[in-house]
Order: C-alpha cells, then sequence, then structure tokens
C-alpha cells in the first residue's frame, strides 16, 4: 500500500480512543452491554486498524509475539486465581460471596467481577491478535 498520509494520521488519532473505549467496555461490562470479551475483541480491533495504516513488520515491533504471549498468561492468571481463592473458603467456582463473606468485606464481589472482566478481556485482545497477526502474516516474516 502507498504512503497515506490521511489513513496514518486518523489512525494516529482514533487508536487511543479506541483503546480507551475497548478499557470501558470492559469494565462497565458487569453493569451493562459488554464485558471481557467485547471489550478484548475492540481493543484487538484497534490493532487491525493499526496494521492496515502502518503494516503488519511495524505493528509487530510495538506488540510482538512475547507480549501476546505475556498478556495471555496474566488474563487467564488473573481469572483463574479468583475462581480458585472463592474454593478456598468452601465457595464455589467464582462464587463470588464467598470471599466476601469471607473477609467481611462488604461490596467486595463488585471489584472481583471487575478483575474476571479485565482478565478475561486481556486474553481475548491476546488471542484475536495472535488470530489477526496469523492471518496477516504473507509467510515471509517471522515471529
Amino acid at each position: 500500500m502507498k504512503e497515506n498520509v490521511v489513513i496514518r494520521t486518523i489512525s494516529r488519532f482514533l487508536v487511543p480512543f479506541i483503546q480507551v473505549y475497548a478499557l470501558y467496555v470492559i469494565v462497565h461490562g458487569a453493569l451493562g452491554a459488554g464485558g471481557g470479551f467485547q471489550g478484548g475483541v475492540v481493543f484487538a480491533a484497534s490493532f487491525i486498524l493499526m496494521i492496515i495504516a502502518f503494516d503488519l513488520p511495524y505493528v509487530r515491533q510495538r506488540f510482538n509475539y512475547k507480549w501476546i504471549v505475556i498478556c495471555s498468561v496474566l488474563g487467564v492468571t488473573i481469572y483463574a486465581t479468583i475462581g480458585l481463592l472463592c474454593l478456598i473458603p468452601s465457595g464455589n467456582y467464582l462464587e463470588y460471596g464467598a470471599i466476601e463473606a469471607a473477609l467481611g468485606i462488604p461490596h467486595l464481589h463488585g471489584y472481583l467481577i471487575d478483575a474476571v472482566e479485565v482478565g478475561i478481556g486481556i486474553t481475548v485482545m491476546a488471542a484475536m491478535t495472535s488470530i489477526i497477526y496469523d492471518i496477516s502474516n504473507k509467510g515471509g516474516e517471522s515471529s
């Protein structure tokens, strides 16, 4: 693709707003429409826009496979840790009320739900970005 100043300029302007909106969708998913999956996909869409505007090698320099793996592990770890913490006070997996009752902290379940949504969002963003990279790779580029 030829150098297109308009697309690159608009992309530089829009990507941060798309990513902030994705974080909004993730954090407010428990209260309304959205959640970790939807926010993760929106966040990955910002990488698609960057690939369209700047090409795959440029984006890979900024966010390579090492970071994708780190984000995947981090997201799954957040999700699994909160789920396992719920089992300690004889609750079910992801039964937030068990932690809240054991610690005696009111309204803790809201924060735990948000943390699980963040974990899901990070994992989905990393997985979708990995898929985007694999689809966009023309065979000549290495990880």
